[in-house]
């Protein structure tokens, strides 16, 4: 892998963590909206605005050809319908989370999914770790321990953002094919059951008698989205999966003080225990990131 292409894959990741992180910020403003009903408006304008990226990046041919490819194929049709239906549960706890006062919750498991992804890229895919990453790691590691210690227990929230995201990427990898192509399958695939959430939830229906909210924000929510998601899954191909994983402590940092500063959410004594150590391995992280781009500068 090639520096640029490191380099590539590492500013669309942050750069989609950074959006991903205000997305949760941006529910707030669209009131009277449940999470259930942000997630199927988000869907809506979520596919026009990624099939409009792919005609823009011309891959409308490759969209058209994944499609056809997927239909004569009945397994890797499965595997595209589990992978839209684990990327779906994501999309919906993530509008849900901040409306309910579960965003901390949420953030915790973005903290322990880089961990998973490292064991995924370590024993699936035999990647190997620098001192560094290891390093890293380990403080993650022992604010997880913490948590363990002090709760005896994960809430579910945090359970499924830290094991739901790696099956995806897994599946998301052996589908192969074109990253935004692929996603804008995932996200016709998710349109039915968008569209059947908003014509059985009359608050759903609410947001057609506010124009601003259907004129403007949920087409900026769309747009967000698209943008966020399209980068986030760009960078996962381009990124070994234990680099990818990593850099995912971005974007719960970014959360955790968007929803203390911004949602209102508290941050305990008691829970500095847990995200301190894990602080230090995005601190590392990033050390480690100019440290491996200026070596593949050099070479």
């Amino acid at each position: 892998m090639n520096s640029k292409q490191m380099g590539r894959g590492i500013a669309l990741s942050v750069g989609a963590t950074t959006l991903f992180a205000l997305l949760s910020v941006y529910t707030r403003i669209l009131h009277p909206l449940g999470g259930l009903d942000i997630f199927a408006w988000r869907i809506v304008w979520t596919v026009p605005g990624a099939l409009l990226l792919a005609w823009m990046r011309g891959r409308g041919g490759e969209l058209t050809a994944l499609a056809w490819a997927y239909l004569r194929d009945p397994f890797r049709a499965l595997m595209l319908l589990a992978a839209s239906a684990l990327l779906g549960t994501q999309l919906w706890l993530f509008m849900w989370a901040p409306l309910h006062g579960r965003l901390l919750e949420v953030s915790l498991g973005y903290f322990l999914l880089p961990l998973t992804m490292v064991l995924v890229g370590r024993v699936y895919y035999r990647e190997q770790l620098v001192p560094l990453q290891w390093l890293a790691v380990g403080f993650a590691t022992l604010g997880v321990a913490h948590e363990l210690w002090v709760t005896h227990a994960f809430s579910w929230p945090t359970l499924v953002v830290a094991l739901g995201y790696p099956p995806y990427f897994v599946l998301r990898r052996k589908l192969g094919g074109d990253s935004l192509a692929t996603f804008a399958l995932e996200m016709l695939l998710m349109l039915p059951i968008a569209g059947a959430v908003i014509a059985l939830s009359p608050s759903a229906q609410a947001a057609f008698d506010r124009p601003l909210l259907w004129a403007v924000l949920l087409p900026g929510l769309g747009a967000l989205s698209t943008v966020a998601l399209a980068s986030y899954l760009a960078a996962s191909r381009l990124l070994p999966m234990a680099l990818f994983g990593i850099l995912g402590y971005v974007e719960p940092v970014l959360l955790v003080l968007f929803s203390v500063t911004l949602l209102g959410e508290t941050l305990s004594v008691r829970q500095i225990g847990t995200y301190a150590p894990i602080w230090m391995a995005v601190a590392i992280t990033a050390v480690h990131s100019v440290l491996l781009l200026r070596e593949q500068r050099r070479d």
